[in-house]
């Protein structure tokens, strides 16, 4: 017998707000179970503020749970396997492993998980410092998240990527603060891209609809995008202005952009 999802019962006050004005409402949010596959900088950062919203959350690597004992006292997540993070996801999960690793994935690791579960990209393509060449890559004749959703067999929702991992891991701020920063989001499923965006609003950002997988281009590394943080009228403009279908100049540009940002990385020691 399936378990009753257990609800989170969360007071949220609108100004203003004594705590026994009118003006405060009773709100109950449904808890989800949340599966992420990969516990670097942006799977710990996430597994963190999740768990601290209510959220049952799932973390595993590739070393074996053993290993995220550390983590797992820092975030109140719970380290699983690979596929035990694939089956208790069961209202979402979120691959955040270098891109190059994907392929190694198990070729089942979905195959259980049902359609309606959003499935989270936050990838980006680094082939100085990470990744090598890949060629659909260089080519441009796929997205980075359109390389992982044709691996995983499964449509998949971009997001996450263009945030630096320690802002990702502070409080975000609440809907209407001036400069609450917005996040894009991208993806061919309606549903799960919907779903996904409610809880980058919950998480504290404005969640701005940012087209298909095929346009998911726009805020990928080298471009405008990618880790400046822009509230939702910069970020709108910024994908207004960029276009929908990626040229080769702006191909070449991105990619050129991004090499600079490798080679500075590089020369500071950042290693990913």
């Amino acid at each position: 017998m399936p378990r009753r999802k257990k609800q989170n019962t969360r007071l949220r006050c609108l100004p203003p707000c004594t705590g026994t004005s009118p003006a405060h409402e009773l709100l109950t949010t449904p808890t989800m179970n949340i599966g992420i596959i990969g516990a670097g900088h942006i799977g710990s950062a996430l597994a963190g503020r999740l768990t601290g919203l209510g959220h049952q959350v799932y973390i595993a690597n590739s070393r074996g749970p053993e290993t995220l004992q550390d983590l797992a006292r820092k975030t109140g997540a719970t380290p699983v396997t690979t596929q035990e993070a694939a089956q208790r996801g069961t209202d979402l999960i979120v691959v955040t492993i270098p891109l190059k690793n994907i392929p190694d994935l198990p070729k089942d690791l979905l195959a259980s998980v049902p359609a309606e579960v959003p499935i989270i990209d936050t990838s980006n393509y680094y082939p100085l410092l990470r990744d090598g060449q890949l060629p659909e890559l260089e080519t441009g004749d796929l997205t980075e998240s359109g390389w992982v959703q044709q691996h995983l067999g499964r449509p998949v929702v971009k997001v996450f990527n263009n945030i630096l991992a320690d802002h990702l891991a502070q409080p975000g701020k609440p809907a209407g603060t001036p400069g609450r920063v917005a996040l894009p989001v991208a993806s061919d499923d309606a549903a799960a891209k919907q779903k996904v965006m409610q809880l980058v609003e919950e998480l504290g950002y404005d969640a701005i609809d940012a087209g298909s997988l095929r346009e998911s281009w726009r805020q990928q590394p080298g471009g405008p995008i990618y880790c400046n943080d822009l509230p939702a009228d910069k970020l709108r403009e910024q994908l207004t202005s960029l276009g929908t279908e990626r040229t080769p100049e702006q191909h070449a540009e991105f990619l050129a952009n991004q090499a600079q940002q490798e080679q500075a990385m590089a020369a500071q020691g950042i290693k990913l």
